[in-house]
């Protein structure tokens, strides 16, 4: 079997690498200019963080108005609502989810349901269209079914993946940049500013170099303004997070507001406890390189390395039985 007959019918070597090229040029094209293009995160996450704060006024003030919704959510939000799905078990655990990897608003549980729905029927359509109605490629029927039951399941756990990829990111992004946020908490704490005013000042100080954990500090001094009982604010910040460094320091926090224990002192503990946390997966790392590298070590180095070393000694052998 040649690479030709692996084509789909009437395409040729050269239209496949003009399409290619084409695909190529398209792509760097669009990387240019994504580099070039400004997008203000800041601003951005100001706005987010301003709606919030008038969604937790307008439930805690009184009944909210509708707002309208576009097109494509109204189709969705129709799709979603007649298969009763958000107002199953599910839905909360899939909306903490969400809410872990960043995605908090409304319209994010009606987009992963219908993703959830949509995306198998799609995946396994168009597997259907390659292999059964254009017969694209000349398999057997065994092999048909396979890929398209591998599409159709691919659809429908491709939203699970993408959840659970940007919470893993998330979460590792705030795991790193939490000691320095601990550190600006004591210097705020010793400086004499209340818990909510702490928050709000780190999360304004590190909407640049950490804006993970300035959105999720934000969001927290605005629920210690407007929920009635601060202890929900404070645990609904180690549910988003799911940091057990967050988890510690909630309880640090909790503890120093019932007790009246000094918060700095707390603070200046839970600072020290995660810079070593941070050494140690560091050092972890650095010790699993040995045993990473042996694999590439032995399939990329050890051949070129026997082929220098013994090459020249095996082609005078070779020329040497040649003139016996």
């Amino acid at each position: 079997m040649t690479f030709a007959d692996l084509l789909p019918d009437g395409m040729t070597v050269e239209e496949l690498l003009i399409a290619m090229s084409s695909i190529s040029v398209l792509v760097s094209v669009l990387a240019v200019w994504y580099t070039f293009l400004h997008r203000d995160a800041t601003a951005q996450r100001a706005r987010m963080i301003a709606s919030q704060r008038r969604d937790m006024r307008s439930t805690v003030m009184g009944p909210r108005r509708r707002e309208a919704h576009q097109p494509s959510m109204t189709i969705m939000r129709s799709v979603v609502e007649m298969l009763k799905v958000l107002r199953s078990a599910q839905a909360n655990k899939v909306s903490l989810k969400l809410m872990r990897a960043g995605w908090r608003s409304k319209d994010a549980l009606v987009r992963f349901f219908f993703a959830k729905f949509a995306l198998p029927f799609i995946f396994g359509g168009i597997a259907v269209l390659m292999l059964y109605v254009l017969d694209a490629y000349a398999m057997t029927e065994t092999s048909k079914a396979i890929w398209a039951l591998g599409a159709t399941l691919g659809g429908a756990y491709l939203p699970d993946i993408l959840v659970y990829n940007a919470a893993t990111k998330r979460r590792e992004a705030i795991r790193k940049c939490l000691p320095d946020a601990l550190d600006l908490m004591v210097i705020c704490a010793e400086a004499g500013l209340s818990l909510d005013a702490t928050l709000l000042r780190v999360a304004d100080e590190m909407q640049k170099t950490a804006p993970e954990l300035s959105d999720e500090f934000s969001l927290t001094g605005l629920e210690l303004g407007f929920l009635p009982d601060r202890r929900t604010a404070m645990q609904n910040l180690a549910k988003r997070t799911d940091l057990t460094v967050l988890r510690g320091m909630v309880g640090t926090l909790l503890q120093a507001e019932r007790y009246g224990t000094p918060l700095a002192q707390s603070l200046r503990v839970l600072s020290a406890e995660s810079r070593e946390e941070r050494a140690m997966k560091a050092e972890e790392k650095a010790a699993r390189l040995p045993a990473l590298l042996t694999v590439p070590m032995i399939v990329f180095i050890l051949p070129p390395l026997f082929i220098v070393l013994i090459g020249p000694a095996i082609l005078r052998t070779i020329d040497a039985l040649s003139k016996m």
